[in-house]
C-alpha cells in the first residue's frame, strides 16, 4: 500500500510542476524518476544506473527514428510536399473526414510499423490538414496516435502481441483474425474521444512555413515517396520475421532485416527527400537539415526522460508486486486486462505490459479454464486491451504524440492519455462479448 502512494505521489508531482509550475517536461520527468528511485528503496548508485540504462535504452530504440523523421517533416513543410499530401488525402475523403482517414492510416500504418514511428512519419501530414481544413491538430492527433495505437496492441506481427501468442501458446492466425475484430471498435472509440472531446481544445500548428499553401504544393510522387518508403521498408522486415518465413531464411531475409529497420528506412526516406529537393543549394538544406534537428532534440530528450522513469519504477518492483497481488483474484477474462493495465500504467511499456503479464497468466490459463484456442486468443487481446491503460508520462509514445502535436501536458492528458483509457475500456467490453460467443 505504501509503494502505491509513493505511485500516486511521483504520478501528482509530475501533473503539478508541468501545468501549473511550468517545469519543463524534461526536468520534471528526470527528477521525478529520482525521486522514486529513493522511495522505492534504491541505492543511490542503483538509481543512477536505472536512470542512465532507461534513458539510453529508450533513445537507442527512438532516437535516431524521432531524428530522422523530423527532418523528413521539415523538408516535407519548407517544399510544399505537406501540403500536396494533404490535398490528396481531402480529394479521397473530403475535408470534414479528414479524422477520419487519420484514423483508418494509423490503425493500417501500425500492424508492422511501431507506433511510435509511424506517428512521427504521419505527424506532418496532420498539420498541413489541420492548417488545410481549419480542424484542430488536437482532433488530428488523437485520430491517428488511437487508429496507430490500436492495432499495436491487438495485431501480429507487432511484438507484444506475437510475443504473447508465443508464451501462452496462442495461435498466431486466430490472435489476428479475432485482433481485427477487437481492433474495429476500439478505433472506433479513440476517434470518437477526438470528435466529441478532443475538438473542444483549439490548436494551431506551430511553424507555419507557406503564406499561400496552394502555390506552394509539389509533385505526389516527391512527397509521398519519402513517407511511403520507410514504411513500405518495415513493413517488409515484418513479413520477413514472420514464422511463415515468405521470403525464406537466406540472404533475401538478411537485407530485408537490414533495409527494413526503423533506423535504416527513416534515414532512406531522409535521403530521398533531400535527393528530391536537389534543386536546393547546399546552404538550403543544410538550414533545413539542422532545423529539423534542433526541433529534434526536446522530443528525443522527453521520450529519454519517460523511459528512465519507466526503467526506475521496474527496478523498484511495484508493478510487478502488484500484479501478483492480482493475479489471487478471481476476474475471468477481465484478469489479464487488469493486470497489463497496472503493468502499463506503472512502467509505461507496451510491449513489456503484454510480455510480462503473459507470463503471469500462462500458469493460470488451466485453473481458469481458458485452453481452448479461442480462448487462449482472447487471453492475448485482454492483455493487449491493458497495455493501452493508460499511455502517460513514463509512456514514450505519450510525449511523441504530445510534443509532435503542440500539445502541453495538461491537454495531452486529457485528449491522448484519456482517450487511451476509453480505448481499453471498449476492447475489453468487445472482447467479453466475444468470449460470451465463442466460448
Amino acid at each position: 500500500m505504501l509503494n502505491l502512494l509513493y505511485l500516486l505521489l511521483v504520478i501528482a508531482l509530475v501533473v503539478f510542476s508541468t501545468t501549473k509550475l511550468k517545469v519543463h517536461p524534461f526536468l520534471a520527468l528526470i527528477m521525478a524518476a529520482i525521486l522514486m528511485g529513493f522511495l522505492g528503496d534504491l541505492e543511490s548508485t542503483t538509481v543512477l544506473s536505472k536512470l542512465s540504462e532507461g534513458f539510453g535504452n529508450t533513445l537507442k530504440s527512438v532516437g535516431i527514428v524521432i531524428a530522422c523523421g523530423t527532418i523528413i517533416g521539415t523538408f516535407l513543410e519548407h517544399s510544399g510536399g505537406a501540403n500536396t499530401i494533404a490535398s490528396s488525402v481531402m480529394k479521397l475523403v473530403g475535408e470534414k473526414k479528414s479524422p477520419l482517414a487519420m484514423s483508418i492510416t494509423g490503425f493500417i500504418v501500425s500492424i508492422p510499423v511501431f507506433c511510435d514511428s509511424g506517428f512521427v512519419i504521419l505527424s506532418t501530414v496532420n498539420k498541413a490538414l489541420s492548417r488545410r481544413t481549419g480542424i484542430s491538430l488536437a482532433v488530428l492527433a488523437v485520430a491517428l496516435s488511437t487508429g496507430l495505437y490500436t492495432t499495436h496492441v491487438f495485431v501480429p506481427p507487432t511484438p507484444g502481441p506475437l510475443a504473447a501468442a508465443g508464451t501462452l501458446g496462442a495461435d498466431i492466425g486466430r490472435v489476428l483474425i479475432l485482433g481485427l475484430i477487437v481492433s474495429i471498435p476500439t478505433a472506433g472509440a479513440g476517434l470518437l474521444w477526438a470528435l466529441l472531446v478532443a475538438s473542444r481544445y483549439s490548436i494551431v500548428p506551430l511553424n507555419v512555413h507557406e503564406e499561400n499553401p496552394s502555390k506552394n504544393e509539389g509533385s505526389a510522387f516527391k512527397s509521398f515517396t519519402p513517407l511511403l518508403a520507410p514504411l513500405l521498408l518495415i513493413t517488409l522486415k515484418s513479413l520477413a520475421d514472420s514464422p511463415a518465413y515468405p521470403f525464406g531464411e537466406g540472404s533475401i531475409r538478411d537485407v530485408l532485416q537490414f533495409i527494413g529497420d526503423p533506423v535504416v528506412a527513416l534515414l532512406t526516406g531522409v535521403l530521398l527527400v533531400i535527393g528530391f529537393n536537389g534543386r536546393n543549394t547546399p546552404e538550403t538544406t543544410l538550414r533545413w537539415v539542422s532545423e529539423g534537428l534542433k526541433n529534434a532534440g526536446s522530443i528525443i530528450l522527453i521520450t529519454g526522460a519517460g523511459g528512465a522513469l519507466g526503467n526506475i519504477l521496474r527496478a523498484t518492483g511495484i508493478a510487478d508486486a502488484f500484479a501478483q497481488g492480482m493475479a489471487d483474484w478471481h476476474l475471468g477474462i477481465a484478469l489479464p486486462f487488469l493486470i497489463a493495465a497496472v503493468l502499463k500504467s506503472a512502467q509505461g511499456s507496451s510491449t513489456v505490459a503484454i510480455i510480462t503479464t503473459a507470463a503471469i497468466m500462462l500458469p493460470l490459463l488451466e485453473p481458469m479454464r481458458l485452453i481452448s484456442p479461442n480462448a487462449k486468443a482472447l487471453v492475448v487481446l485482454a492483455i493487449g486491451a491493458g497495455s493501452m491503460t493508460v499511455s502517460h508520462f513514463n509512456d514514450s509514445y505519450f510525449w511523441v504524440v504530445s510534443q509532435f502535436s503542440d500539445m502541453n501536458t495538461d491537454t495531452a492528458l486529457k485528449c491522448h492519455t484519456a482517450a487511451t483509457l476509453a480505448q481499453g475500456l471498449a476492447g475489453i467490453v468487445t472482447i467479453a462479448i466475444l468470449k460470451a460467443v465463442l466460448i
